[in-house]
């Protein structure tokens, strides 16, 4: 099979390699996907570069947790009638060595789910990391029904998706952007109905620009940037609010203890690896029935050819607002 891959760690244009790899073979309880797109996320970029502390896990890696496709073979005790079926691919490259960067894939059978007739391989493509570190940000602490939840970064992958998710779990969603400039793409990035108010961090009263949507606080917070919004943070979450934060700017951030304590917070840290797999299954669930439903707007760029997955690479570790994938070839 076609596939890319690395055997050290460093930037994209020295070691990613594209060549020949054999086929893999699905054992018991896997499924085999012939790959149509490969998702490439940050996370992938930070595993290939080797940076906050990751490490080579295995002698050689092909990249990205993240894909869609059509099974071609299962494994022992798995049903044969998934052969045939279009799935999108979440956890690939996670705890193993061969993700989705290649022709073919074998993963746990739950973890290629059935895409619907109406959602296209792209679309499934940008499911995984991003979609289920979306829904554990915003239901991991029970259902927002009612609730008004604050999404920071609202223009990126995940926060994009999760105020998609949080709107279509019944909550009012208040949606940040660094500039007053970036407000117009808010509804491009989230659809028209799912942010209720967009606020620009830019600024000098963001706090109160945000209180003025929510004046008795917000009850949930979904953070990517945790060092540089903790203050703004701690200034307009309601008493017993959650604080969901799947990144920082700052490995060590500082906040302020006693006015969270007071107020009871509580700090949600995610890291998507590590998600129970009973969590995984149900935004697994939740995040294919609202595709399914057209309830989720994915800014994709063009898909990149295999044969230029250093440049790919360079767009995501660039800040590329747009979903990165990979294209492969049949």
């Amino acid at each position: 099979m076609r596939s890319v891959w690395y055997d050290k760690q460093g930037a994209a244009a020295e070691v990613l390699q594209l060549g020949e790899l054999p086929d893999p073979e699905p054992g018991p309880g896997e499924v085999r996907v012939r790959l149509r797109f490969s998702g490439i996320n940050p996370g992938d970029v930070k595993k290939r570069r080797g940076i906050e502390g990751a490490l080579m896990p295995y002698p050689r890696v092909v990249p990205h947790s993240d894909g869609a496709g059509v099974i071609d073979a299962v494994g022992d005790g798995v049903n044969p009638n998934r052969i045939g079926r279009r799935v999108w691919v979440f956890n690939a490259q996670s705890y193993r060595p061969f993700g989705t960067a290649a022709q073919l894939t074998v993963v746990p059978s739950p973890c290629a789910v059935d895409l619907p007739a109406n959602v296209s391989d792209q679309v499934g493509a940008c499911l995984g990391i991003p979609g289920i570190t979306a829904h554990r940000a915003v239901f991991a602490d029970g259902p927002v029904t009612g609730q008004t939840v604050l999404v920071h970064g609202v223009l990126g992958g995940v926060a994009a998706l999760a105020a998609q998710l949080a709107h279509r779990g019944g909550a009012t969603v208040i949606g940040t952007v660094r500039r007053a400039a970036d407000l117009p793409q808010v509804t491009g990035a989230t659809g028209p109905h799912a942010v209720t108010h967009a606020v620009a961090l830019d600024r000098p009263d963001a706090a109160d620009a945000i209180r003025a949507h929510a004046p008795h606080g917000v009850d949930r917070i979904i953070e990517v940037a945790f060092s540089a919004n903790i203050d703004l943070d701690a200034a307009v979450a309601k008493t017993a609010a959650v604080i969901a934060a799947y990144a920082t700017d700052r490995e060590r951030p500082d906040f302020p203890f006693w006015p969270m304590l007071f107020d009871n917070i509580t700090i949600r840290l995610l890291g998507s690896d590590d998600f129970p797999a009973e969590a995984k299954q149900q935004a697994a669930a939740d995040l294919t029935a609202a595709a399914g439903a057209g309830a989720l707007s994915i800014t994709i760029g063009t898909p990149v050819p295999m044969d230029q997955v250093a440049k790919a690479h360079d767009n995501v570790e660039a800040g590329a607002r747009a979903r990165v994938l990979l294209a492969i070839p049949h």
